[in-house]
């Protein structure tokens, strides 16, 4: 299946969807699947606990939040995929971050658990043929294809990559 086109999410989207390179999704893990393994499980351990301004996240938290945020649209495709037609509620990234506790894990108990979760999500994905990436639903009111979530779970990814070599290390 192609790229999203711009019907197929909210306008917000549009700048995750556009970091991820590729005309498909097989072709954007392909694309990243690495270079996004590599820069987060080679996140330096003296960077931890960093934040680059008063109130800022952690490197921690940021991992946190790549899980959280990964999880939720993985669980979004999946219900759509499912044909499941309920609308999805949105979430508060800042309320996750302040009840995660990443603060209290190591940053290496992080990093596993990302790893995992990325090699978990490119399997899913793999696993979708055209019909299952076209399905839609509705997320914090907005309509989104399983195939627009595909390509922003990467995009977000390397949005936060990107944050991360400009003002972290």
């Amino acid at each position: 299946m192609q790229r999203p086109l711009e019907n197929e999410y909210a306008y917000f989207y549009k700048n995750y969807i556009a970091l991820a390179t590729g005309n498909n999704i097989n072709a954007v893990i392909t694309n990243h699947s690495n270079i996004i393994d590599d820069f987060y499980n080679n996140l330096p351990e003296a960077k931890a606990d960093y934040a680059y301004a008063e109130g800022k996240w952690t490197i921690k938290d940021l991992l946190q939040h790549l899980i959280d945020a990964e999880r939720i649209f993985v669980y979004r495709a999946t219900r759509f995929v499912r044909k499941d037609n309920q609308s999805l509620l949105g979430f508060e990234e800042n309320d996750y971050a302040q009840n995660a506790n990443a603060a209290n894990r190591t940053l290496q108990s992080l990093k596993n658990e990302l790893s995992a979760l990325r090699t978990s999500t490119n399997l899913f994905l793999e696993s979708l043929n055209d019909e299952q990436l076209a399905q839609s639903g509705a997320a914090n009111n907005n309509l989104i294809t399983v195939n627009a979530i595909a390509f922003i779970i990467f995009g977000h990814l390397l949005h936060h990559k990107n944050i991360i070599e400009e003002r972290y290390l």
